[in-house]
């Protein structure tokens, strides 16, 4: 061969070598990242080629399908009572992306999970189309519906947790006001339209925000049962029935300001099961203020405080802050100052009480499914700390049963069941100018096992002012919540 043949030889073989390079390096090394490629339309449609698996609640589909009209994708997701279901299952949608357990369970949804690698090799091999699995929850769908209904009876804005004290099973998540995930599925004007909607700008109520999860509140008197715990397990006092120190007035330390009660109620020296009857924020104001910062701080945290949880949707981190003064830790200890919490974390601060004083993680997908049902992935209860002993756990439960019995939580009284709770209002707005926030969180025993743990919190900016009450609002949501659960056990 002659010299420029040669060269010319060499430089189309390098040519050939650069191009099974380059092809080895789009479809191994650079697959992934093109495949998640937003603008990568051809994903986009083999995604919308097939039908979408299911979400699952007590057996059945809270999910669907239905084929497109128009365009290259060929199906959307719909929804059954998707406004009820929103804050669990989130959305899919041809034009926005996925969120919450449609975005999470994603790979499972739509087949392309790893763990269906073989079971899609022989599908393609024998020409069936690619099937999705099923993400199968721990919801409770007559809970969930008697979350929903009482909020949204109560027409202001709200949300619901409910879990299983055992296992921490999750189930009932409820916000309002909420959406209908269907309404933006698509890509059409309609669901653009539905889109800008829900944006915060164009709807102060925004109604996508998943409060029961992302939304933190003052806790307001809910959280003395937080205090109460730390109180005892701490040996500051030994019993529900031992009278505290608690002076009336009483000022808070460094300052001029008294603490004040809602009332003429029997606060002074009065013992814990009295102050949590009564709601008195000088017994608990002091005892947090005596404890400090430290301790009421890391009794905050064995009940979930300052961390994110995930369940597997992101749940925001509740708040008790550090580096506080006395006074502060006084307000902080009554659900006040900077104390704010999710409904889900007040709702595992009942859990744990009612689970004799051992918090397990609380989680909403049960297992995962293969199309053909099999599992793939089943979750395990979890346990995630011990906030307080079982000796100590059953002296607060005889409080917060005491309440219900007796106290400001009445309005939760079940036949024939021991309901124990605690109700709370928490200030709201700059010097609290807004309607303060009605909370209540409970939980039901049947015989010697507790079913269920709830936490509502109702924030109704049109009601007056002095009908605002944890029991008056919240109560009769969680009541009905935890006869639902109490029934769909029967």
């Amino acid at each position: 061969m002659n010299k420029p043949l040669r060269r010319i030889a060499i430089f189309c073989g390098l040519l050939v070598l650069a191009l099974l390079i380059r092809d080895n390096w789009l479809q191994y090394v650079k697959a992934d990242s093109l495949r998640e490629d937003p603008d990568n339309r051809r994903v986009l449609i083999a995604r919308y080629a097939t039908p979408r698996g299911d979400i699952i609640v007590d057996g059945k589909s809270i999910t669907g399908h239905a084929e497109t009209t128009s365009g290259d994708f060929k199906y959307k997701r719909t929804y059954k009572d998707g406004a009820m279901w929103a804050p669990v299952t989130g959305f899919v949608s041809q034009a926005y992306g996925a969120t919450q357990l449609e975005s999470i369970e994603d790979g499972i949804l739509t087949g392309n999970d790893d763990r269906l690698f073989f079971r899609n090799t022989l599908d393609m091999l024998t020409g069936k189309p690619k099937e999705g699995g099923n993400v199968v929850t721990t919801l409770n769908a007559a809970a969930q519906k008697a979350a929903y209904n009482g909020l949204k009876k109560q027409g202001g804005k709200g949300a619901v947790a409910a879990i299983e004290p055992s296992t921490g099973k999750i189930l009932a998540l409820a916000s309002y006001p909420s959406y209908d995930p269907s309404t933006i599925a698509g890509g059409s004007d309609s669901d653009a339209e539905a889109w800008k909607k829900l944006d915060k700008k164009n709807n102060p109520d925004d109604p996508s925000l998943n409060r029961a999860l992302r939304e933190v509140y003052p806790p307001g008197s809910t959280f003395k049962v937080v205090t109460a715990a730390a109180a005892l397990e701490n040996g500051l006092y030994k019993s529900a029935d031992e009278k505290t120190d608690s002076p009336l007035p009483w000022t808070m330390p460094g300052t001029t300001t008294q603490l004040k009660n809602e009332g003429n109620i029997p606060c002074k020296n009065a013992t814990l099961r009295v102050a949590l009857q009564y709601s008195c924020n000088t017994v608990f104001g002091k005892i947090g203020s005596d404890l400090g910062n430290d301790k009421m701080l890391d009794e905050a945290k064995k009940f979930g405080f300052t961390e994110e949880q995930f369940t597997p949707v992101r749940s925001s981190a509740s708040v008790f802050s550090d580096d506080m003064n006395p006074s502060q830790t006084a307000l902080s200890s009554i659900g006040q100052y900077n104390t704010a919490a999710t409904p889900l974390q007040m709702a595992m601060v009942a859990s744990a009480v009612a689970n004799n004083g051992t918090l397990m993680k609380p989680y909403m997908v049960d297992s995962l499914q293969a199309p053909n049902l099999d599992t793939l992935e089943k979750t395990e209860p979890e346990k995630m700390s011990e906030p307080l002993s079982a000796e100590n756990a059953q002296i607060l439960q005889s409080m917060m049963e005491t309440v219900v019995d007796k106290g400001t939580g009445t309005t939760a009284q079940i036949d024939g069941v021991t309901v124990g709770g605690k109700t709370g209002t928490a200030q709201h707005g700059e010097n609290n100018s807004k309607n303060p926030y009605a909370w209540f969180i409970s939980y039901a025993k049947v015989g010697d096992s507790a079913p269920v743990a709830v936490a509502v919190v109702v924030q109704d900016d049109n009601a007056v002012r002095e009908n605002i009450s944890g029991s008056g609002l919240a109560a009769p949501i969680a009541k009905s919540v935890m006869e639902a659960v109490i029934d769909s056990k029967k």
